[in-house]
C-alpha cells in the first residue's frame, strides 16, 4: 500500500477516535433543558478521591447517569487546593467540600479515611458563566454542557486566549477536544514559534494525541528536516520515527532519508540492528526501498545465512526477495541438489519452483 495512503489511514483513525469521544460528550448535551429556570443543581452522581502521597494532587473521579440513561465518567489529577473545605491528608470521617469551576460548582459529601474517600455530589450550574458565554456567541448552553465544561475546567480565560490567537467562534465540541488533549494557548504559541501558524483544530488535537511537541519539531529541524507537513509529523510519532532513530541511521551512513522512507522503515521493522547484521554479512548500504522490501517479504539474516551455507554467497537483494516471494528456501535448494541441480543459478531455482519442480 502507498505509504502516504497509510498516513492518511492512521491520521483518519486518530481523528475517528477523537470524534467518537466528542460524540459521547455531545450525547449528554443533547438533553434540552431551560437551565435559566434552575436555581438549584439537579445533577447528582458519585465521587471518588485517592490521594497521591508526596504531591499536591489527588486522583479525582466522578460518575453520573444522565436522564436518558447514559453513563458519564471522568477521572483526572486535581490539585488539593481545588477541594474547598477538604484537606485530604488530614481528613477522616464524614466530609463536605466543594469543587468550584467557572461553569458550576460540585457540592460534595461523603466519607474519608486513610487518604481515600467517596460519596455523592450535586452540581449547581453557574448562570452568570452561561451569560458570559452568550456574550461570546455560545447560545443555549444546557445544564449538561455546563456540567461537562465544569468537569474539564473550561473557563472564560481559556476561550478568550484562543480568540486572541485567531481561534474564535469555535464549537463547544472543539473546546472540549482542545482542553481534554492539551491543545492550549501555550501549545499553540509554541507551535507557531516553530513556523506552524493557524493550525486547524483537528490537526492541533491530533498533534497532542500523538505527542508532536514543539521540542520534537525543533529536533527535526536541527537534523535537516525543515517544516515537515503536519500529517508527516503525526505519522512519524504514530510509527516511532523518532530523532533517535534518525540519528542511528545517520551513524550507519543513511543521511537524512525522506520522511516517507523513515515511516516505511518503522512500519516494516527496518531497525538499525537489521542494517548492522546485513553489513556483517557483506551487504553494505543497501537502498532503503530494498531494505523495506526485504522486511516485507521475510528476507531475514537467518535466511541469508541458510542460503550462504548452501553455496550461494552474497546473493543480490533482488534475488533474495524473489526467492522469498516464490518460496525458494533451504529445503527446496537441498531437494534440487539431490536431483542433480548442484550448480543451478538462483534464477534457475526460482524457475523450477514456479514450474512445480518439488510437487
Amino acid at each position: 500500500m502507498n505509504t502516504r495512503l497509510k498516513w492518511s489511514r492512521y491520521v483518519a483513525i486518530a481523528s475517528t477516535a477523537t470524534i467518537a469521544m466528542l460524540v459521547t460528550l455531545a450525547s449528554y448535551a443533547s438533553v434540552s433543558r431551560t437551565s435559566a429556570q434552575s436555581t438549584q443543581g439537579s445533577m447528582t452522581g458519585q465521587w471518588i478521591i485517592e490521594t497521591k502521597p508526596g504531591t499536591d494532587f489527588v486522583y479525582f473521579s466522578i460518575h453520573r447517569r444522565s436522564e436518558r440513561g447514559g453513563n458519564y465518567q471522568s477521572s483526572s489529577d486535581m490539585r488539593t487546593d481545588s477541594l474547598r473545605g477538604l484537606n485530604p491528608a488530614q481528613a477522616s470521617g464524614p466530609v463536605n467540600f466543594q469543587v468550584v469551576r467557572e461553569a458550576g460548582t460540585f457540592n460534595c459529601e461523603g466519607w474519608f479515611k486513610d487518604g481515600k474517600g467517596s460519596g455523592t455530589f450535586t452540581f449547581v450550574p453557574n448562570q452568570a458563566f452561561a451569560a458570559e458565554m452568550r456574550s461570546l456567541g455560545y447560545e443555549q448552553l444546557s445544564e449538561e454542557k455546563l456540567f461537562s465544561m465544569a468537569v474539564h475546567d473550561i473557563g472564560l480565560a481559556f476561550i478568550r486566549e484562543l480568540n486572541a490567537l485567531g481561534y474564535d467562534h469555535l464549537s463547544v465540541d472543539n473546546l472540549f477536544a482542545m482542553k481534554i488533549h492539551g491543545a492550549t494557548p501555550e501549545f499553540i504559541k509554541a507551535i507557531r514559534a516553530e513556523g506552524y501558524d493557524q493550525v486547524p483544530v483537528d490537526n492541533l488535537v491530533a498533534m497532542r494525541i500523538h505527542g508532536v511537541k514543539p521540542e520534537f519539531i525543533a529536533e527535526l529541524k536541527s537534523l535537516g528536516y525543515e517544516h515537515p507537513p503536519l500529517d508527516q509529523l503525526v505519522a512519524m510519532r504514530i510509527h516511532g520515527a523518532s530523532t533517535e532513530f534518525i540519528k542511528g541511521l545517520a551513524d550507519l551512513g543513511y543521511k537524512q532519508p525522506p520522511i516517507d522512507q523513515l515511516i516505511a522503515m518503522r512500519i516494516h521493522g527496518v531497525k538499525p540492528e537489521f542494517i548492522k547484521e546485513l553489513k556483517d554479512l557483506g551487504y553494505d548500504h543497501i537502498a532503503i526501498d530494498q531494505l523495506v522490501a526485504m522486511r516485507i517479504h521475510g528476507v531475514s539474516t537467518d535466511f541469508i545465512k541458510e542460503v550462504k551455507n548452501l553455496g550461494y554467497d552474497l546473493v543480490p537483494t533482488e534475488q533474495l526477495i524473489a526467492m522469498r516471494i516464490h518460496g525458494v528456501n533451504g529445503e527446496f535448494i537441498q531437494k534440487a541438489k539431490s536431483r542433480g541441480y548442484n550448480d543451478a543459478s538462483i534464477e534457475r531455482l526460482i524457475e523450477l519452483k514456479i514450474r512445480g519442480f518439488d510437487r
